[in-house]
């Protein structure tokens, strides 16, 4: 078993140094773990380490996950069979830039239970999900002749509590159901002294200054063994900002200290992935900051899997500490299939009822309070009411689009400075519809509770309106029947079909297009906005194509010039 004494880590009796790469089995399709996991033990590292998504395991209420994307079982022993070590991070609290940091949206359904906290009410939905992830985990502990070295206890949870009682709640429960492992918390440097606790082994996250971090370390805990949970090697993108680069030379020079200290390390990410479907979190500091569909994360393999610069030059330094692998041999894995016409459509107004659940109320109730997840809303009501009536955007989240008697009236956004609108309704009866996009929940900080959609009652024309349709699309069904001609506004799905007798990867090239989702067969493949950037086209596994007849659809919300869409053998995040 891995051990701590005297500053250092022990693996059976040995001084170890713990070599990981970050990599998260619910960001990439399972048919590619092999590959990602072969290049990272190609590099020299000798553990791989996961995050384990709570929302993803149990999307709704007792509704469990473990197969496909969700088989951490799988992954873990897919890791085993290569010779790998795994560290698992079960959350509840993952943040990784993942829809409300992991957690599931239905807890907000309770207004009174205090999320990451010892409330009596939250730890008992933790505990009935760890009944059925935990028990999972034993047989692949190492003693147990599985690859399982280390589990974290919560996540970086100096950055947002202080409640002890918290976090021996976890360590009671690693105990309950038999999980005999090394245990760690992570924090960066500046909030150990709330995330830490006094018997479990305190890890540092950062990117740089390396000594002046563990001095901070040695000064709370002396004589602690020294782990980077998380050298951050890159960034996360969001939607208007700029893609982030940091060089291979700056991180093999970080990289090189780390080494020479013998700190033992873990690459966030190694591979980072795709926030596929609505999965993306955000950050929500002075404004808004959506996270995009990619997870590229500048690491030391592209979204797409291939081996970088970065990575090269990470293996160069590692090669003077230690004996490094051969070169991990690359294939073409990326293809352009040329242009796809999306030859039919249909208004998402006249298929709302075919993919849409429906839901009454006399006012207009969150996506959390109706039991939806992510993906879109649609509030309808009656204003009886003639003339301009005034009205807040501040209880949208996050986007929408509003019409009157179905025509497109004006678009709002959370990031708005101007949230005082002016509709205009020109009969004496009128319908009013809201379509709602929630862009992904606050994965840190004090938003963590994060309700998407309306909110709270419009006060509209300083007055309220009564008696709401809510629609709840969350896309898991797409139209069967497209009826173009039935309703000729936006949102409208597309769709054509190609072949793709490779099976090799491509990229979504949505140009002429403005935003929405695009799906491959079914699957959700995420969202694109081209006019906000940076990413400008979206990955498609090869694993997800048939040799014929592949159905692709893309929901446009807003605008298009074309019909068709390329299918492109490289990415382009700028």
């Amino acid at each position: 078993m891995l051990t701590a004494k005297n500053g250092s880590f022990y693996f059976e009796g040995e001084k170890f140094q713990i070599l990981s790469g970050g990599m998260h089995y619910f960001r990439t399709v399972p048919e590619q773990w092999e590959d990602r996991l072969q290049k990272l033990k190609a590099l020299g590292l000798n553990t791989v380490e996961t995050y384990i998504p709570w929302k993803f395991h149990e999307p709704k209420k007792r509704h469990f996950h473990f197969s496909g994307m969700a088989d951490i079982e799988g992954f873990i022993e897919l890791a085993h069979r290569l010779g790998l070590y795994v560290i698992l991070r079960p959350a509840p609290y993952i943040c990784a830039e993942w829809e409300m940091g992991g957690l599931p949206s239905w807890l907000m359904k309770d207004k009174n239970l205090v999320l990451r906290s010892s409330d009596p009410a939250f730890l008992g939905h933790v505990e009935d999900y760890f009944a059925e992830l935990l028990p999972k985990f034993k047989k692949h502990l190492y003693q147990n002749g599985g690859p399982v070295i280390a589990m974290q206890i919560e996540n970086e949870y100096g950055a947002y509590g202080n409640d002890m009682a918290y976090l021996d709640f976890f360590k009671a429960q690693y105990e309950k159901h038999g999980l005999d492992t090394f245990l760690f918390t992570s924090d960066g440097p500046d909030f150990i002294t709330q995330g830490s606790m006094p018997d479990v082994t305190t890890t540092l996250n950062f990117g740089s200054r390396v000594d002046e971090s563990f001095d901070a370390l040695e000064a709370f805990k002396p004589d602690s063994p020294k782990m980077v949970a998380e050298f951050w090697i890159g960034w996360f993108d969001y939607w208007s900002g700029e893609h982030t680069v940091r060089s291979g030379e700056d991180v093999a020079s970080v990289f090189k200290e780390i080494m020479e200290k013998n700190i033992s390390v873990n690459f966030y990410m190694f591979h980072g992935g795709t926030n596929f479907g609505f999965m993306n979190g955000a950050n929500h500091y002075d404004v808004y900051y959506p996270t995009i569909t990619s997870y590229d994360y500048d690491s030391l393999l592209t979204e797409g899997g291939v081996i970088t610069e970065k990575y090269k030059a990470v293996k160069k330094v590692l090669s003077e500490y230690r004996e490094v692998p051969a070169d991990f041999e690359e294939r073409v894995s990326a293809k352009t299939y040329g242009t796809v016409t999306l030859t039919e459509t249909a208004s998402l107004f006249g298929v709302l009822e075919d993919i849409g659940d429906k839901v009454e109320h006399i006012v207009p109730l969150s996506m959390e309070e109706i039991g939806q997840n992510y993906g879109y809303t649609l509030y309808r009501t009656t204003v009886n009411r003639r003339g301009e009536l005034k009205v807040s955007s501040k209880d949208i989240r996050d986007r929408s689009y509003i019409y009157i008697n179905g025509r497109h009236v004006a678009t709002t956004y959370i990031n708005d400075e101007e949230k005082r609108l002016a509709l205009d309704f020109p009969e004496a009866v009128n319908t009013l519809e809201i379509l709602v996009e929630n862009m992904g929940r606050a994965n840190y900080g004090e938003h963590l509770t994060d309700p998407k959609g309306l909110v709270n009652n419009l006060w509209l024309g300083e007055q309220y309106f009564f008696h709401w349709e809510m629609f709840k699309v969350e896309l898991e069904q797409l139209p069967e029947s497209y009826r173009a001609g039935e309703d000729p506004r936006f949102p409208k799905f597309f769709r054509g079909s190609f072949d793709a007798e490779e099976g090799l990867d491509t990229y979504v090239d949505t140009q002429g297009f403005t935003k929405g989702n695009v799906f491959i067969n079914g699957f959700n493949l995420g969202r694109y906005w081209n006019t906000a950037g940076p990413q400008q086209r979206l990955y498609l596994p090869g694993p997800l194509l048939k040799k014929q007849h592949n159905e692709i659809v893309v929901l446009e919300l807003e605008h298009t010039e074309t019909d068709q869409i390329q299918l492109l053998d490289e990415p382009k995040l700028s």
